[in-house]
């Protein structure tokens, strides 16, 4: 017997959050011809939802008027309804999101949009309460305007609905104009980065605050470029502020979505795969050019998160945790005071408190949010004990309020299978691991792409875009090849396995067989994707770097490793439709930002010759590694290979000896052997 009262069409999808809706009294469909032809033939506007299983006000939404059946009713009488999981779609996601940024100055999910029946938009916002609130007009009354404004004002909507279309088709025209690519515009882009820097919490703006691990990656940069002292403050302050905070996971590793304050305490509490992997990052270079052990902490606790969370049984990476448990947001993270002194000796509770913060009274709806507060020298002098004592005590509180934790419902997990957020997370491994020592790391790198090549891959070598419950789906978008091929090149880096490099070359001749313009840049869709309302070229790097600037990074090492000048001059054209804009927006090109500094700079390339299980071969790495070294190439032979890579040709052993050859734009240094001499020319 069927428990549930209602089953929509979505009941087929394999999608977490299509599952959540599918059985609504709404009569959803999943986007596709089926219900665009619906609409056609009934001569009715679509009311189109997308959002993303980790979405807290998504599961808001649904609950007051998806769940709702009087509501559900008009939704059905009134407009054909989509659904769409923004993971899976980011091609709709983009476009239609452009469009109610347009017309409400803002965006957000859940996003709502009404459609014309062939798809263009013409009213749109984010979340409507079912009831009128907080300013905003309750969700009926607005299903009710546009379905009249629909009927009786025609002509204006399919006005507006042609506005708005022209409006998005206007990236496609983007071309790389003439001009010169300088360093002026690295420090116009440091300039405003400074303007909008906390001085006294570190992030860019006031609240919400998000991460933004590639504006700060890119601040690293311009450290190691110029020994810009401010440019180092901006990003250690922001990593050592957030790494303290309740943003950061002070039990299980890991950071969450964005913090709703000013200060990194109350976080939005969903966990983000793509957060996470640029954030080890980030981290990661951060403790390359301090030598911080917070910021290696940070990474390695991250990566036990990731390993222990978010791996799957079989290789790759699931996209998310949910913000919610048992219907509360945070449910799963914060403690009250009781809880905690119940857990721990009184002593280890009192200083624990002292150290996270902890009240009787809370800092989130009368429970905890564990956030540093003292420093462990600070607590020591309170408690008047030895700052070892403090550390026993912060650890042990740790390791028991963990091992309490686990004993409780986890957030729902969404288990698809992403091939641009896996890319990321195996970039992110495959530095982590070979920087850190960490095989484990390594491993799951190697997996995961092994996973996205055997169970993601099209016969004809084309890659899907998601994986759940055994069924790969959805032609890859631009994003997708280029965050795969950028992680193949790092696995390369990691594990100078040519296999790893002949299917990044592969990938790329696809990448550019599918998506590139040759008036310059990629557009998001191949060349056979289905037609929307317009096929847009991404620049603008958000939560996620995009197509365009992965795409140049890993064409930029494609060139030095291949010795392919084309793709450096295509990494430049992307870099030229853009560099007004990078300089004026900083934030928004974190990741192009740094394929600028790249691009400028001049290239490093460091030949290896030795066996890989050698000693001093892995001696001479462990030199290179160590540093922050972000554009520089690393390639190795063993003696006896004929490499057909051009940095590798001719390189030898050096007295019997594993060596090292450190090149600026392939004109070489004398080889050297010893450690010593390697730190001398790095």
């Amino acid at each position: 017997m069927n428990e549930h009262k209602y089953t929509n069409r979505l009941i087929h999808e394999t999608s977490p959050y299509l599952l959540q809706h599918a059985h609504n009294p709404v009569d959803w469909h999943p986007w596709g011809e089926e219900a665009l032809s619906r609409a056609r033939a009934e001569d009715k506007p679509i009311f189109l939802s997308v959002g993303y299983s980790a979405c807290h006000w998504c599961h808001v939404m649904e609950h007051e008027s998806f769940e709702d059946e009087e509501t559900a009713a008009l939704m059905n009488e009134l407009f054909i309804n989509i659904k769409v999981d923004r993971e899976e779609r980011p091609d709709l996601d983009a476009i239609y999101m452009d469009a109610v940024q347009a017309m409400t100055g803002q965006g957000g999910w859940p996003m709502s949009v009404w459609l014309t029946p062939d798809g263009k938009p013409f009213h749109g916002g984010t979340y409507y309460p079912k009831e009128p609130r907080y300013g905003m007009p309750g969700f009926q009354q607005v299903l009710r305007a546009v379905a009249d404004a629909y009927r009786s004002r025609r002509e204006q909507v399919d006005g507006q609905a042609e506005r708005l279309t022209a409006m998005l088709r206007r990236t496609a025209s983007l071309r790389a104009d003439g001009g010169d690519l300088g360093d002026e515009l690295l420090e116009e882009a440091l300039g405003q980065m400074r303007q909008y820097f906390d001085e006294e919490d570190g992030g860019f703006g006031s609240h919400p605050k998000f991460p933004q691990p590639m504006t700060l990656d890119f601040a690293l940069m311009q450290y190691r470029r110029r020994d810009d002292l401010d440019a180092l403050y901006m990003a250690e302050l922001t990593l050592e502020k957030m790494a303290h905070g309740g943003i950061y996971d002070q039990l299980g590793g890991g950071f969450h979505r964005y913090s709703v304050d000013a200060i990194w305490l109350v976080p939005h509490f969903e966990k983000m795969l793509y957060d996470n992997a640029q954030l080890l990052r980030t981290y990661l270079h951060a403790w390359q050019v301090t030598g911080r052990p917070l910021f290696r902490r940070v990474v390695e606790e991250t990566i036990d998160y990731v390993l222990r969370e978010m791996t799957a049984p079989g290789g790759g990476f699931f996209s998310t945790q949910d913000a919610d448990s048992e219907g509360h947001e945070g449910k799963f993270f914060v403690w009250s005071q009781q809880e905690i002194e119940a857990l721990l000796d009184p002593h280890t509770a009192a200083i624990f408190g002292d150290y996270f913060g902890v009240s009787a009274r809370g800092n989130f709806e009368g429970k905890n949010i564990l956030s540093v507060m003292r420093s462990v020298e600070q607590v020591a002098q309170r408690f008047q004990v030895g700052e070892e004592t403090v550390k026993a005590a912060i650890a042990r509180g740790r390791a028991l309020l963990f091992e309490q934790r686990e004993q409780r419902i986890k957030p729902a997990r969404d288990e698809k299978i992403l091939t641009e957020w896996n890319g990321l997370m195996i970039h992110a491994l495959a530095e982590c691991g070979v920087v850190l020592n960490r095989a484990d790391a390594l491993d799951a790198a190697v997996q995961a792409a092994d996973f996205v090549l055997a169970r993601m891959s099209q016969p004809d070598g084309r890659l899907y875009r998601s994986y759940k419950d055994g069924q790969a789906r959805f032609n890859a978008y631009l994003e997708d090849y280029a965050a795969f091929i950028r992680s193949l090149i790092a696995l390369y880096e990691a594990t100078f396995d040519l296999r790893w490099l002949g299917e990044a070359t592969r990938l790329t001749q696809l990448m550019f067989a599918q998506f590139h313009d040759p008036a310059g840049g990629f557009f998001q869709t191949g060349v056979d994707h289905e037609q929307l309302v317009a096929r847009r070229k991404d620049f603008i790097d958000n939560a996620t770097p995009s197509g365009n600037s992965l795409a140049a990074e890993a064409l930029l090492r494609l060139a030095v490793l291949l010795d392919k000048p084309v793709y450096r001059d295509e990494a430049g054209r992307i870099l030229l439709m853009m560099k007004d804009a990078m300089a004026r927006q900083p934030t928004g090109f974190g990741r192009l930002l740094g394929v600028l500094d790249a691009y400028l700079a001049p290239s490093q390339e460091i030949a290896i010759v030795g066996r890989r299980d050698d000693p001093a071969t892995q001696a001479l790495l462990a030199e290179v590694r160590r540093r922050f070294l972000p554009h520089t190439i690393v390639a190795l032979k063993e003696p006896e290979e004929e490499s057909m890579l051009p940095l590798l040709k001719g390189r030898t052993l050096v007295d019997g000896k594993p060596a090292a050859y450190v090149c600026e734009n392939y004109a070489c240094k004398l080889p050297v052997t010893s450690v010593e001499a390697l730190e001398k020319i790095l």
